[in-house]
């Protein structure tokens, strides 16, 4: 019996062959075996042809970032082997569609010829190929069975019965040991991010198609009965976000999605929903630019902008996840957060992050919850944006007993517009006070999460997706990383004390300007950046390299 400790596996093809479904059939195959899976995707902007692949990481431990080396190569086609043959680690664990792949030494599995007489259509390949690796790893086919019907929705029967016969056919070269059952699941960043939307009361979402977020509309598409979520594609970004805040407007809690491109077009809405006091979070999922730059892969770009978006003294909110466990915990803080403070909160996640399967450990949902907002029920005059201790006034809908009146001027505490100077100095003053409140707030709120040594003298400062990497580089090296959950407002205090005793920091980014590095100045962090623009990720071993001549 064989236990996985760190096993790779990289399944590739032409687009429309199905690459991505294969990679969450295996990943969900390893789950249930209680191993932690993380799944890297990577894919072109194409509808078919070109270059897809999946990559799954099997561990006895949770890691959530790639390792150069795999250990088994799946093969849809010839140059998914020719591409990465050169990755594998022992240089023979081969599993390819003989119909197509020629000359190759490995496991042939002769997927078109099966598939075509067992009656099945193109796309059913992929399993032929997933029943082989199944096989050869010794995992029982009642465990490929269970996915394969958990997944997969139309030609189940057929399905199992190609599986079958491959299974059948192909012989068993080790034996995986199966671990005690596994308290996590596998999700998406978006995934998580909509369930965590959910659970603290989303009633709209509203988004155009804009990948890496799209697959956030597809979710809450799919799942609109089960989670009370109405969903919206209007015809443009600028739709999308004003509709959000007529809706949030008429009490019902709303939220949209977008990546930079489209994200641009919500700029000056957001500084009406700052001005006029309306709720609303916004997800955006960075991918490389500038422009429509490579659509489908990933760049740590958008830092400044989303800091920026936004004319005048605007004061927003900006969540900062770092995998699917992060998405599901911010995104429920997020919208909370907007409506308790009546502000556009930001969640800014990236393309790895969004679309990549991460495990999540069950009890994460213990943690999330709904947060019921500040509702005015008061027999008295109703004013929309009274002046309070804490900033924060109370909240009414149209269609209640009440007069509401929203404005995107400056105006009175009725919300009658105004330029008087003593008014609009006292109504700025209420914006700040209630972004000060919910400073003091965040004191109490996890802001900051450390790991690895804590007593190192160096220090990790990851942004995003790096920090599955840079948890790995830590243990290596025995550093410390620290990765912040707030933007903004920043949790100066909470860093600096997490930072006491750090004579060296870095921050991992993805772009090629450092953004996150000179964000940091302005909090008297000075720190080196290590940037990467490819449009990939980090890949342990490169980061290895730069660390393995540095003495602690």
């Amino acid at each position: 019996m064989l236990k996985l400790n760190d096993f790779t596996i990289l399944i590739g093809g032409e687009a429309g062959q199905g690459t991505r479904l294969a990679g969450n059939l295996i990943a969900n195959i390893f789950n249930k075996l209680g191993y932690f899976v993380y799944v890297y995707e990577d894919y072109q902007s194409l509808i078919r042809g070109g270059h897809n692949f999946s990559e799954i990481r099997v561990c006895n431990e949770k890691k959530i970032s790639r390792k150069e080396k795999i250990d088994v190569l799946i093969g849809l086609d010839k140059n998914t082997i020719s591409l990465h043959k050169s990755r594998l680690s022992n240089g023979d664990l081969i599993i390819f569609n003989g119909d197509r792949v020629k000359g190759e030494k490995g496991i042939q599995v002769l997927s078109d010829k099966i598939v075509k007489e067992e009656g099945g259509i193109p796309q059913m390949v992929n399993v032929t190929l997933i029943s082989a690796l199944v096989k050869v790893l010794g995992v029982p086919f009642d465990i490929l069975e269970q996915v394969l019907k958990e997944r997969i929705k139309r030609g189940i029967d057929l399905n199992l019965k190609i599986a079958k016969r491959v299974y059948d056919e192909v012989e068993k070269k080790i034996e995986v040991l199966r671990l005690r059952e596994n308290n996590s699941i596998l999700l998406t960043g978006n995934e998580a991010t909509g369930f965590g939307l959910a659970i603290a009361g989303l009633e709209f979402y509203f988004a155009y198609p804009m990948t890496p977020l799209t697959s956030l509309l597809n979710f809450f598409s799919q799942r609109k009965n089960e989670l009370k979520v109405n969903v919206f594609q209007p015809e443009s970004e600028i739709s999308v976000i004003n509709m959000a805040l007529g809706s949030a407007f008429a009490g019902k809690r709303s939220a949209v999605g977008s990546s930079g491109g489209g994200f641009a077009l919500m700029v000056e809405a957001i500084s009406l929903a700052l001005q006029a006091e309306i709720p609303i979070l916004i997800v955006e999922g960075q991918r490389a630019g500038p422009s429509t730059g490579m659509p489908t892969y990933n760049l740590q770009g958008d830092l400044f902008f989303v800091f920026g978006a936004g004319h005048g003294d605007i004061q927003k909110v900006i969540l900062h996840p770092g995998d699917a466990e992060d998405c599901l915990y911010l995104a429920n803080l997020g919208l909370n957060l907007a409506w308790k403070y009546q502000l556009p909160v930001i969640l800014l996640t990236d393309k790895d992050i969004a679309e990549n399967t991460f495990p999540v450990y069950k009890t994460m949902f213990n943690k999330l919850k709904k947060e019921e907002a500040k509702i005015f029920q008061a027999n008295e005059e109703y004013l929309r944006y009274k002046i309070t201790e804490d900033g924060i006034s109370y909240l009414a809908f149209p269609g209640s007993e009440y007069i509401v009146k929203v404005n995107s001027y400056e105006h009175d505490e009725k919300g009658i517009t105004t330029e008087d100077e003593i008014i609009c100095s006292k109504m700025h003053e209420k914006r700040r006070k209630k972004f000060e409140t919910l400073k003091k707030e965040m004191e109490t709120l996890e802001t900051v999460k450390i790991y690895g040594n804590l007593k190192s003298n160096v220090a990790l400062i990851p942004l995003g997706i790096c920090k599955g990497v840079a948890l790995e580089i830590a243990e290596e090296f025995g550093f410390k990383v620290i990765f912040p959950y707030f933007l903004s407002p920043f949790p100066e205090n909470k860093m600096k004390e997490a930072l006491a005793g750090v004579e060296k920091i870095y921050t991992l980014e993805l772009n090629s300007t450092g953004q996150l590095s000179t964000y940091l100045k302005m909090f008297d962090i000075k720190a080196q950046p290590i940037l990467k623009y490819t449009g990939r990720p980090f890949i342990f071993e490169e980061l290895r390299e730069k660390f393995k001549n540095y003495e602690i």
